[in-house]
């Protein structure tokens, strides 16, 4: 009867054996354990050098190893969310370093970071369009902000040879800026022509001199248009067949990133 006994409690000894090395059983291992292994020492090593890169290739290696080091996938975790900038990875890590461990005080720094990969996950794929968009908007303002300053600097000097070869400056322009038209000059850009043409006459400039002030004026002679929702400079240009640069001239306070809707831009009939 003992012989029985003794037989079975063998087999059961050999089944458990057998067990234990197929990996069917918790190794029991603890995490001051897996941080003795040479591997994982070795990627400590390499953090403390800074060396992340080798950091790394180092923790894989402890985890091919032993698969089931939570140390090593917590280490792995660590470094793809502070030093490769790869949330998605580094909450991979994270989560099997909590699905062996999931209280403690490591743990919950793992799910602190975890939730912190996914914030930035989302914010990354949220605005990465539109990051995109607003770069592509500064680079076309930027350049339109180039050729306005080059067409005002056409526009000044064009401004100072005129009054230069009429010798009126009073009739023409002033030293820093045409006067402001009225309202009804505004909506009728031919009286403004017709009032400057006739202090030109009046102060002796000559048929000529009138001619060439009345080109002037009719050169800048302008309707209105009321902005639309969705419209930008170009898209106006566009509408009118003209110029940029020449809506612009006209409009030297226009922005395109504070165009509101009703709002009234003056367009060269020219």
């Amino acid at each position: 009867m003992m012989s029985c006994h003794a037989k079975f409690f063998a087999r059961v000894a050999l089944v458990l054996v057998w067990l234990s090395v197929c990996g069917c059983l918790p190794s029991g291992q603890s995490m001051a354990d897996e941080e003795k292994e040479p591997h994982f020492l070795e990627g400590r090593s390499r953090v403390n050098s800074m060396d992340y890169e080798g950091a790394i290739q180092s923790f894989e290696n402890a985890l091919i190893a032993n698969p089931r080091s939570a140390s090593a996938h917590f280490e792995l975790g660590w470094l793809y969310d502070q030093r490769k900038g790869e949330p998605a990875t580094a909450i991979y890590h994270y989560g099997r370093f909590l699905d062996a461990h999931p209280s403690g005080e490591s743990a919950e720094r793992a799910r602190k970071r975890v939730l912190a990969c996914k914030q930035e996950l989302a914010r990354t794929v949220a605005l990465a369009p539109v990051t995109q968009n607003l770069q592509h908007e500064f680079d076309q303002l930027t350049e339109e902000n180039r050729r306005l300053r080059e067409e005002n600097e056409r526009w000044r000097a064009y401004f100072l040879r005129l009054r230069g070869q009429t010798n009126a400056p009073s009739a023409i322009v002033s030293q820093s800026a045409p006067p402001a038209p009225t309202v009804a000059a505004a909506r009728n850009p031919q009286i403004n022509s017709n009032r400057v043409t006739t202090a030109t006459l009046a102060s002796g400039g000559g048929d000529a001199t009138a001619v060439r002030t009345s080109s002037v004026l009719r050169a800048n002679a302008t309707k209105t248009h009321t902005v639309k929702g969705g419209e930008t400079p170009s898209a106006i240009a566009r509408k009118y067949n003209i110029r940029l640069e020449t809506l612009m001239a006209v409009n030297p306070r226009l922005d395109a990133r504070r165009m509101q809707v009703g709002q009234t831009v003056n367009i060269p009939l020219n």
